[in-house]
C-alpha cells in the first residue's frame, strides 16, 4: 500500500466532521470500529536476539568518537523521512554516521537519536526511538507514518537493545535543548565521523565483500539483458531495472542512481536518466554498485560492447583506460598518497591522447599542474574515492587525511579511470567521438598491498568479450 493510500486515515474521533480535515480524503472512524479495534488481538511474546555481527565493531567506534570529545554532550541523529511529492515519501535511510555507529543500518527507524551523555569516565550512550505504540493507542491504527496498522511491526526497546547490544530509551524522553555538539551542525563532530571511516575494521570489509559479489551477479544479468534491451525503446531503462532488481533482491538496493549509458550518452559522466536506446555497434557504460543490508556499497563500472565484441578504434580506447587503471593500482602502495592512485593513472591518460595526436602540446606539458591539463578535456574526473557506508565515504575528513592523505591497510576506495570523447567534440577525428570509457574497480589495501575486490568481474577488452559470449549462451 502506497504512502498515498495509507494517507486515508480516518479522524480519531466520530465527533470530527470531514469538513474540518486538512485533506479532503480523511473520514471519520466509526464507533464500532473504535469500541473494537483494540481488542481481539493474539499476544506477541518477545524472545530478544544475540547481538549482531556488527555489535562489537560499532561499540569501538562510538568508544573512539567519546575519546575524542571528553566532556561534550554529542548528538548523532539518524535522520526523518523525507518528502517526494506531496503526501509520499522517499524509502528512509538512515545517516551513515548514525548507521556506523550504532550498527542499525537497513532496518532503523526515523527520527532515532544516538545521544553521548558526559561523564567522569566518558560518557553514557543511549539510543533514542519510538517504540512501538500499545494497540489501544490511537497511534497504532490512526498514524499512517508510524502506526503499525500502516506499516507493519516494528521494534520494541528491549529488542533493539538486545540486537545492538547498546542501552536504548523511547524517543519522548529525548531533549535536544542542552546538546553541545550535533552532527551536521558541528565541523569538528562531522569531521571525526566521516574520519573515523577512512579505515574499514574487519565487518566493513567482509560487508564491501558481500556488495561487490551481488553487484558481480547484477553484472551477468546485465549482460543476459542486452538483447532485451536493444529490443526496447529505452533500453538503458531495461539495463536499469535489471540491476535494480538484483540489487533489492540480495541487498538493501543500489548504492547510488544507476548509471547506464549506452552510445553518446556514455561520456556524460553522471547520466541517470537512462532513457536512450541500446544500439548494437555501440558501448553501453554501467556504473552499478549494490548496497548491502549493512548499507555498504560496491560502487563498480564495467563498459561493455552491446554486440559482443570491440571495433578496433573501441578497442583502443578501451585497453588505454584499463594500461591507466592497471599503472593506478600499480601506484596504491602502503606509505604513498592517495593522490599519487591519480597521477599515475593520468600519466597514461596523457600519453595515449597525445600519441593519438589529440593534444595541441605534448604529454609532459600536458601534466603540468599550472600550465597544462590539456588532457583533462577527456577525463575531467578523479580516478579515486574512499569507498564504504557512503559510496563517496569520508566525504568531510580534511584534504590532509584523504585527497593528500597516507594509504594504509584497511581503506577501501576506487580506481575509476576513463576516456570520454564527446560526440561533437571537434578536437577528436570523428571516429572516436561518441565513444565513453570507463573501468572501475573496488580496492582494499592491505599489509601486502592492493587487493581487487571486484578482480572477478572481466576487466580486458578479451576478457570482456569471452564474458559477454559465455553469458549469453
Amino acid at each position: 500500500m502506497s504512502t498515498a493510500e495509507r494517507d486515508t486515515i480516518a479522524e480519531a474521533s466520530v465527533e470530527t466532521p470531514v469538513e474540518n480535515s486538512t485533506t479532503n480524503r480523511k473520514q471519520p472512524f466509526p464507533q464500532g470500529f473504535l469500541d473494537t479495534i483494540s481488542s481481539g488481538w493474539a499476544e506477541r511474546p518477545e524472545t530478544l536476539p544475540a547481538p549482531r555481527a556488527q555489535a562489537p565493531y560499532a561499540a569501538k567506534r562510538r568508544a573512539a568518537v567519546s575519546a575524542a570529545f571528553p566532556g561534550k554532550r554529542l548528538i548523532i541523529p539518524a535522520g526523518s523521512l523525507k518528502q517526494r511529492s506531496n503526501d509520499t515519501d522517499y524509502v528512509f535511510r538512515a545517516h551513515s554516521a548514525f548507521a556506523h555507529l550504532t550498527g542499525w543500518a537497513a532496518d532503523s527507524e526515523p527520527d532515532s537519536v544516538l545521544v553521548f551523555e558526559p561523564t567522569d569516565s566518558g560518557h553514557d550512550i543511549t539510543l533514542h526511538f519510538r517504540e512501538r505504540a500499545d494497540r489501544t493507542t490511537t497511534e497504532f491504527y490512526a498514524d499512517a507514518t508510524v502506526g503499525e496498522f500502516w506499516i507493519g511491526p516494528r521494534p520494541s526497546l528491549a529488542g533493539v537493545a538486545a540486537d545492538l547490544a547498546i542501552e536504548t530509551a523511547h524517543l519522548d524522553d529525548f531533549s535536544s535543548v542542552e546538546a553541545e555538539l550535533v552532527l551536521d551542525e558541528d565541523d569538528d563532530l562531522t569531521r571525526v565521523v566521516s574520519e573515523l571511516r577512512l579505515v574499514k575494521d574487519e565487518f566493513e570489509i567482509e560487508e564491501m565483500r558481500r556488495a561487490v559479489d551481488i553487484t558481480a551477479q547484477g553484472f551477468d544479468d546485465i549482460i543476459r539483458a542486452l538483447p532485451e534491451a536493444v529490443a526496447h525503446s529505452r533500453g538503458e531503462r531495461v539495463v536499469e531495472g535489471v540491476f535494480h532488481r538484483r540489487a533489492r533482491e540480495d541487498g538493501n538496493g543500489e548504492g547510488y542512481d544507476t548509471i547506464a549509458a549506452s552510445g553518446p550518452h556514455a561520456c556524460y559522466l553522471h547520466w541517470t536518466r537512462n532513457d536512450g536506446t541500446v544500439v548494437p555497434g555501440d558501448l553501453i557504460l554501467v556504473d552499478a554498485g549494490v548496497e548491502a543490508d549493512s548499507l555498504y556499497t560496491a560502487d563498480i563500472t564495467r563498459t561493455l560492447p552491446v554486440s559482443g565484441t570491440f571495433t578496433e578504434v573501441q578497442r583502443r580506447v578501451y585497453e588505454a583506460v584499463r594500461e591507466a587503471a592497471d599503472a593506478a593500482f600499480a601506484a596504491a602502495r602502503i606509505g604513498v598518497r592517495f593522490r599519487e592512485v591519480h597521477e599515475a593513472a593520468m600519466k597514461v591518460i596523457a600519453a595515449r591522447v597525445a600519441e593519438w595526436g589529440l593534444l595541441p602540446v605534448t604529454a609532459q606539458e600536458a601534466l603540468d599542474a599550472d600550465a597544462g591539463g590539456h588532457h583533462r578535456r577527456y577525463m575531467v574526473h578523479g580516478t579515486s574515492h574512499h569507498l564504504g557506508i557512503d559510496v563517496h565515504d569520508c566525504a568531510q575528513a580534511r584534504r590532509e587525511m584523504y585527497y593528500d592523505g597516507i594509504l594504509a591497510p584497511g581503506m577501501v576506495f576506487t580506481i575509476e579511470p576513463g576516456l570520454y570523447f564527446q560526440i561533437d567534440d571537434l578536437t577528436v577525428p570523428a571516429e572516436y567521438r561518441g565513444i565513453g570509457v570507463r573501468i572501475e574497480d573496488d580496492i582494499l589495501m592491505t599489509e601486502d598491498g592492493p587487493v581487487n575486490l571486484s578482480a572477478g568481474i572481466p576487466r580486458s577488452a578479451d576478457e570482456v568479450e569471452a564474458w559477454i559470449a559465455r553469458v549469453q549462451s
